[in-house]
């Protein structure tokens, strides 16, 4: 973990386009951005695929412009000692659209009477006895008194929660890690489920906004839908696993679903006029994009340049303002006992006086900031890069 030579720029490579008031925030005199740089000391991306990416020893910090990160192999930068960095929240209100949108297709029919209307190769008088016979088959439901269910209650979910009550539906919850910040957001009249079970047995509707992680692949799953109400309408704008494909196919056939709308496309469904797929659009609006950009690039641009870390999907949440004229320490570490103390103890044989000091750990990894009163030699930085437990160590 090496920070450039001083009057050198950081190495920012970029494995998508990203938005350019984004880029706008990694300034020209202190930034080096490109899609073809080597030795990267930070990769900017939004759906590249880094799993079969080399990662470079040069590298300090990954950003996502996004909030999910299963493209991006959180476990092995972690082990390395390098932090990632997501959006959340950014693109949320672009994601919530979409889903109010979903649930007018889904409670209108408008897809299938569209096809229907496009189907009609007639005119005049023809047509319109065919659109008035026709028409009976697309009877809808409104929204105002029918259940939504909304499973995971993040900075998403909660907007969903929102609107859905706003549009006079009654709305049940289910998010057992929800934080006190989107608690208070929530709308006090949004009903909590105790379990999953609980949310279907209730819903007419039910949207899913939780991360794909271990924990929630296949949370919509046979069992699941098998306590469903008949006819229920599943939304999908979170991630293609966290949904079995197989059991929504068979509650579609057996009638427990009315229809399913996703984002993620899928081969099984194609023509099934019960299945609504959209190419992935949740985030895809100028807004959002942007969004995303400024965001992980501010977060880039604060790690990178005063080793403070925000909204890190690996790392701790560390916020340290600098001591004037005072030099920085970052060190990333195991979270084990006692490696402040060796840190402070290199620091000291060094005659390097303490400033100001901050130590947070998340899981297994731990980061450090120390401000000492006078410039760390290189011989002190590489004691400290081999205490045993230290994953990386840098002048900041």
């Amino acid at each position: 973990m090496s920070a450039p030579a001083a009057g050198t720029a950081f190495r920012v490579r970029t494995l998508n386009e990203i938005a350019p008031v984004g880029l706008e925030r990694l300034p020209a005199e202190r930034y080096q951005v490109g899609a073809a740089l080597d030795a990267p000391h930070a990769i900017l991306l939004r759906s590249a695929d880094m799993h079969q990416l080399a990662l470079p020893a040069s590298l300090l910090a990954v950003a996502r412009a996004g909030a999910g990160t299963n493209n991006v192999p959180v476990a092995a930068l972690s082990a390395l000692g390098v932090p990632v960095f997501n959006a959340p929240g950014a693109n949320a209100n672009a994601v919530k659209e979409l889903v109010i949108a979903a649930l007018f297709l889904a409670a209108r029919n408008l897809t299938q009477a569209w096809a229907f209307v496009e189907g009609l190769d007639l005119d005049g008088d023809a047509l319109e006895d065919a659109v008035e016979k026709g028409k009976k088959r697309f009877v809808g439901r409104e929204l105002p008194g029918r259940t939504l269910g909304v499973v995971g209650l993040g900075a998403i979910g909660v907007k969903v929660a929102n609107a859905a009550r706003a549009l006079g539906m009654r709305v049940v919850g289910y998010d057992p890690e929800i934080t006190v910040q989107r608690a208070w957001q929530l709308d006090a009249a949004v009903e909590q489920a105790q379990t999953l079970d609980q949310l279907f047995a209730r819903s007419d509707f039910v949207t899913v906004h939780v991360p794909l992680v271990e924990a929630t692949r296949g949370v919509v799953n046979a069992q699941r839908l098998r306590v469903a109400r008949p006819g229920t309408v599943l939304l999908n704008f979170a991630r293609d696993a966290v949904v079995e494909e197989t059991a929504v196919a068979a509650a579609l056939d057996q009638g427990t679903l009315a229809g399913y709308i996703t984002d993620f496309p899928s081969a099984r469904f194609r023509g099934d006029l019960r299945v609504v797929m959209l190419p992935h659009l949740g985030a895809s609006t100028l807004e959002a994009e942007e969004n995303c950009a400024v965001m992980v690039a501010e977060q880039l641009r604060e790690f990178l340049e005063h080793g403070n870390v925000r909204n890190s999907v690996n790392f701790p949440e560390v916020q340290m303002p600098r001591v004037a004229d005072a030099v920085r320490l970052g060190v990333a570490n195991r979270n084990v006992p006692n490696m402040v103390g060796q840190m402070t103890t290199a620091l000291a044989r060094a005659g390097l006086n303490i400033v100001d000091l901050i130590n947070k750990s998340r899981g297994d990894l731990a980061w450090t900031l120390v401000d000492v009163a006078a410039p760390v030699s290189t011989a002190t930085l590489a004691e400290i890069r081999a205490i045993d437990g230290v994953l990386g160590a840098r002048v900041i």
